[in-house]
């Protein structure tokens, strides 16, 4: 049986609105990898409808999406756990290590706050990791959710230790104002000015999955000069085409997020957030989300992947600003590759 289906109205969007557009070669800044029958733990800080999506992605579910979705493409990707509250961070660092073994693919550790300078370098070290992968459920869980800076769970110990690496540093913040949260920009920065040989990754664009997430963010990051910006999981032409406005193809990078991306979906923004619009019933009951809506009939038909259209959104920026074949190249490839080479 195949990982998931791949149906008359993909191959029509893939053919309509990608395979003209993608290069030969895709490099993917941000893929999840871990393990089946994992007990799935409820967490307050995040979201939950990811977790609907898919419960385990192996090293060969990675491949197997890979190869449905991209016909035309070869594919490689940065892998990390996922990065769950109460996850047993052993396990999946191991999972993770075996599967960049297996598939030749770098991968990244995941780091809790509470592990020592010592013991992260030796980690990411003996573990053949590239970096490090953080995420706002390791902060301290007195804090509130809307309460948590970034050095709260990206230590500035760990950053001196990236920093002495010139490790890679792949970053979920915080906040419910997302990128344009003024603590998000002054701890960003901070990180940019304090630790100048972190290969900074700001995931999904910070967040900014509407364009209220924005605000003058981009513009103030714009003087930085290290920092890259991934657009996993975001399907917002405009905040794309105002990432490359601030930073150009040169600091942009393809992520994908799988697999939720192997989601069927299409995202709208409703009173400045974001709803993902599905198939009813396809992913359960999904009444309590405030992120999740759901479709009948013709318009549920219509609905194709979620990378697909984070991919043609990427589309829509790139040819609203005239980019040429070589900058789409460079942001779907070029970039990550150089970052292991």
């Amino acid at each position: 049986m195949a990982l998931f289906e791949v149906r008359d109205v993909d191959r029509r969007f893939y053919d309509e609105k990608l395979r003209d557009f993608l290069p030969e070669k895709l490099f993917d800044i941000h893929a999840h990898v871990y393990a089946p029958h994992k007990k799935a733990v409820r967490d307050s800080r995040t979201v939950s409808w990811p977790k609907l999506v898919a419960g385990w992605n192996t090293p060969d579910d990675l491949l197997e999406t890979a190869r449905l979705m991209f016909p035309d493409q070869s594919y490689r990707a940065l892998m990390f756990g996922s990065p769950t509250d109460g996850a047993d961070l052993t396990d999946a660092n191991a999972y993770c290590k075996a599967a960049s073994e297996k598939t030749g693919f770098p991968a990244l550790l995941l780091a809790h706050p509470k592990m020592t300078p010592d013991a992260l370098r030796d980690a990411v070290i003996e573990g053949g990791f590239h970096g490090i992968k953080v995420y706002l459920t390791f902060a301290p869980p007195q804090i509130q959710p809307a309460d948590i800076r970034i050095f709260d769970f990206l230590t500035r110990k760990h950053l001196e230790v990236m920093d002495a690496l010139h490790g890679i540093v792949m970053l979920h913040i915080a906040r419910p104002l997302r990128l344009r949260d003024p603590y998000n920009v002054a701890d960003l920065l901070e990180i940019e000015r304090d630790f100048p040989h972190v290969r900074l990754i700001v995931a999904h664009i910070g967040r900014a999955y509407c364009r209220c997430d924005v605000g003058d963010a981009l513009e103030v990051l714009s003087e930085t000069k290290n920092m890259r910006f991934d657009f996993s999981a975001n399907t917002n032409a405009w905040v794309m085409e105002q990432a490359l406005r601030a930073v150009g193809p040169e600091r942009l990078l393809f992520g994908s997020d799988l697999p939720i991306t192997r989601m069927r979906m299409r995202r709208i923004e409703r009173d400045g957030h974001y709803v993902n619009l599905v198939p009813r019933g396809m992913y359960g009951d999904v009444s309590s989300d405030p992120n999740m809506d759901e479709l009948d009939g013709a318009e549920a038909e219509a609905l194709s992947f979620f990378l697909y259209e984070e991919l043609y959104a990427f589309r829509q920026a790139a040819e609203a600003l005239g980019l040429s074949r070589e900058d789409v190249r460079r942001v779907l490839y070029a970039n990550a590759n150089e970052m292991f080479t």
